[in-house]
């Protein structure tokens, strides 16, 4: 696909810091971002809400294409003009989020969505397979991911500060469910772009991941303006 501007994507496993990596470099560019996530999401709310299950992957595929989903600017999600920011990051929206990514239907619908994205400066794209199949041209492609194990202390310790009763055994659990449906679904499965910078961030602060991918997409991108 021909783009309008300039891409950079960063994918990898639930918990890996890829959103958190993301809009920190989107703000550091003054660029647009995406959480492609967060589509996932609200498609996984709105198919429990509505009782409709993979099963019927025409019916997910329709909801995917016509959700009246809007992304404010500061941060907030809003699904038919109600704020879902908060109900679409729960562990049970997430796992949600996984079942219907698995849907070929909501894949496709979904990628007219991510693309429609990419727009003057640039775009930084936050995912599971931004690198791989959305935007497989992307100027720069990073992976990032930990273990398991630290991706769930993470989680719990997010979850614990917002003053929600999680149990880090279960968070573990669910995490290592959530990859093993990520690597091995059919339709664009979890992987390592080619050509990507992979970074294990298991023992590195969210600076020096930062500071890592920084790098990368100065050497890429000698011509950047920086904010």
């Amino acid at each position: 696909m021909n783009s309008p501007a300039p891409i950079i994507t960063i994918d990898g496993p639930s918990g890996s810091g890829k959103g958190t990596i993301a809009k920190r470099l989107a703000d550091r560019l003054g660029w647009h971002f995406l959480d492609s996530g967060a589509l996932y999401r609200v498609v996984g709310l709105l198919a429990e809400q509505r009782g409709i299950t993979p099963d019927s992957p025409g019916m997910l595929g329709d909801l995917a294409r016509t959700m009246p989903l809007r992304f404010d600017g500061e941060g907030r999600v809003l699904l038919d003009g109600e704020d879902v920011s908060d109900a679409i990051r729960t562990e049970k929206a997430g796992n949600a989020a996984s079942k219907v990514a698995a849907v070929p239907q909501v894949r496709e619908a979904l990628v007219i969505w991510q693309r429609s994205y990419v727009k003057p400066p640039g775009l930084v794209a936050d995912g599971r397979d931004m690198g791989s199949v959305i935007f497989p041209g992307a100027e720069v492609k990073i992976f990032l991911t930990a273990s398991a194990e630290e991706r769930a202390a993470r989680r719990y310790k997010q979850l614990k500060e917002k003053g929600l009763d999680v149990r880090l055994a279960s968070l573990t659990a669910e995490i290592r469910e959530r990859d093993e449906r990520d690597r091995n679904r059919s339709v664009a499965p979890l992987v390592a772009p080619a050509a990507a910078l992979e970074v294990e961030s298991t023992n590195m602060s969210i600076d020096e991941v930062f500071d890592r991918v920084l790098d990368r997409v100065k050497d890429a991108l000698p011509n950047l303006t920086w904010n």
